[in-house]
């Protein structure tokens, strides 16, 4: 059934986004002439299936899943690749006389008309992402050479050239140029963080870490070593005859209309270069307080946290925990026309429309310390400094909060009342400290289970023993993934975070003045309603999003 209703007004409606949200994307969609679903993807308050579910909607078309969907040779023949990448379209199926094509924008009748002169054929249009249609035409209209032939290829070209692995080339149908493509490409559609090209005695292995757990990729023959890390050097703009020092670089890759930014660290080892790239896919990153995954409780309290017009608001965590896409929500739900906020981070990992970030330059002295001090000349609202690393930053943070702004910062403590001792170790005095931090947030990811293996499962003893719920865990249901095609064996698809908020009250100021010891600060914290990390993932486990096993793998510390 078809809506008449706006796109903006139905996204509100549905509690997708918020009022001021629309009228911020509003405003930009002037200032670009860009769709406004575009817009507000862009800015990071809705996603590209939110927007296509209601465009559906909006049109009365059927939503497909393209990542579900295998390829119809007989109506690839109908459209060639560059006609479907220039359209933003993909053949789905041919059924009689009607090829069923997925389009970004099924509004446009003469795309449609056009389609059914050059086919020759009755189109009825789905609807699907822009994202997820680059993606199927990379999917469906795969090249002549796999992945083996490529590295047959390699491989002969080595041995014909004594074992050197062919010369450097940046040519792009160079079979090196392909394979790193296609390892790439694989890297990315599995929604892997890093790629590890890793040099051992006779092969070189490649592995993905896939919702924080590293995968086995393809083994390469030993012979492709050095071409095949030249090509990633060149793409990083390395120095390719250095291979005894360690070196960082950068690249972009794109895929169909997504960029994704990847950082390279190279380091050597005895048997080569080893190299980890980190894959930055702003295409994937979902900022909004709705998409964190917070209980009814901790978005309350999280939300009156931010809400503050001063103080600390500290987030912990170990690298890749999330931190970043919780501090860059926060800033978009507290974004609008009235405040200033500025950010200085090392580095910019996703740009957030409106917001004025900065980014650290340690060699022309740009530090977090010269940073902040500058920013307090700006005439801040709101700062993001995105890590306290040493005593200035602290104690500058420390002041901008005192003096009237709202300061939201990480730090490396394993839960949330760490942070007290940690900050005073650094030499903040008890009372600024007490006085500046209205709430500090400890998370950590978890993997979420595979919906298309999702099945029940009945915990042990021992679990339930570890879980505390010896005695009356049974009358919870709990589930497992059983492993397939979709999650790639492993019973997992996707992370969530969990958390734990720790609000400062009176009773916790006064351990803080008193230098208590973080087990201390946590008991109180826990006496007063906190809930920790650990339980977080129970209910979660309880709501059947993830397994008992994960919940162990992730918090369980020996209690």
């Amino acid at each position: 059934m078809q809506s008449t209703q706006p796109l903006g007004e139905m996204l509100v409606s549905l509690g997708l986004i918020s009022s001021d949200q629309l009228q911020i994307a509003v405003k930009e969609q002037v200032r670009t002439e860009k769709r406004l679903g575009e817009v507000l993807v862009s800015l990071g308050f809705c996603t590209e299936e939110d927007i296509a579910r209601i465009v559906a909607r909006q049109t009365g078309v059927k939503m497909v899943d393209l990542r579900k969907v295998q390829p119809n040779a007989a109506a690839l023949e109908l459209i060639d690749q560059s006609y479907a990448r220039q359209n933003k379209l993909v053949p789905v199926r041919l059924e009689n006389d009607t090829l069923v094509v997925a389009m970004d924008n099924t509004s446009d009748v003469m795309l449609t008309d056009n389609l059914q002169t050059r086919t020759g054929r009755f189109i009825e249009v789905v609807q699907a992402t822009e994202s997820d249609i680059m993606e199927a035409i990379e999917r469906f209209y795969v090249g002549s050479t796999s992945e083996d032939e490529l590295i047959e290829e390699l491989t002969q070209q080595a041995e014909e050239s004594g074992g050197k692995g062919g010369e450097v080339t940046t040519e792009e149908e160079s079979p090196v140029v392909k394979l790193v493509d296609q390892i790439l490409l694989k890297g990315v559609k599995s929604g892997c963080t890093d790629i590890h090209i890793e040099p051992d005695t006779n092969t070189m292995r490649t592995r993905y870490r896939i919702d924080g757990i590293l995968q086995q990729g393809p083994a390469l023959p030993k012979t492709l070593q050095s071409s095949m890390i030249a090509r990633l050097k060149v793409m990083s703009n390395l120095n390719i005859a250095e291979t005894r020092l360690p070196q960082d670089g950068r690249f972009r890759f794109l895929m169909g209309k997504r960029s994704i930014d990847l950082r390279v660290s190279t380091f050597p080892t005895i048997h080569g270069e080893n190299v980890v790239m980190r894959l930055l896919d702003k295409g994937k990153v979902i900022l909004g307080l709705e998409h964190l995954g917070l209980t009814p409780k901790n978005m309350e309290q999280f939300k009156r946290a931010i809400s503050r017009p001063s103080g600390i608001i500290l987030v912990t965590g170990p690298t890749g925990s999330g931190k970043t896409t919780t501090l860059y929500s926060a800033l978009t739900y507290l974004n609008n026309s009235e405040r200033k906020i500025i950010t200085l981070e090392d580095p910019v990992e996703y740009e957030i429309p409106l917001i004025r970030q900065g980014q650290i330059n340690t060699k022309a002295g740009f530090t977090y310390s010269s940073g902040m001090r500058a920013i307090l000349r700006q005439d801040p609202d709101i700062i993001l400094v995105g890590e306290i690393r040493d005593a200035e930053t602290a104690e500058i943070a420390t002041q901008a909060a005192m003096t009237g702004h709202l300061v939201f910062s990480t730090l490396h403590t394993n839960d949330s009342a760490g942070a007290f001792p940690r900050l005073i170790d650094m030499g903040i005095e008890p009372f600024l400290v007490s006085s500046s931090v209205i709430c500090v947030i400890a998370q950590r990811l978890i993997r979420k289970i595979c919906t298309d293996c999702k099945a029940e499962s009945v915990p042990t003893g021992e679990e339930l023993a570890k879980l505390g719920l010896a005695d009356k865990g049974r009358k919870y249901k709990f589930y497992k993934g059983q492993g397939c095609d979709s999650c790639n064996g492993t019973g997992f698809s996707g992370r969530c975070a969990i958390y734990e908020i720790l609000m400062v009250s009176q009773p916790i100021e006064k351990l803080v003045l008193e230098r208590a010891d973080g087990p201390v600060i946590k008991a109180k914290a826990v006496e007063e309603g906190m809930m920790t990390i650990f339980h977080d993932a129970l209910i979660k486990a309880v709501n059947g999003q993830t397994s008992i096993d994960e919940v162990l793998r992730v918090t369980y510390t020996g209690r």
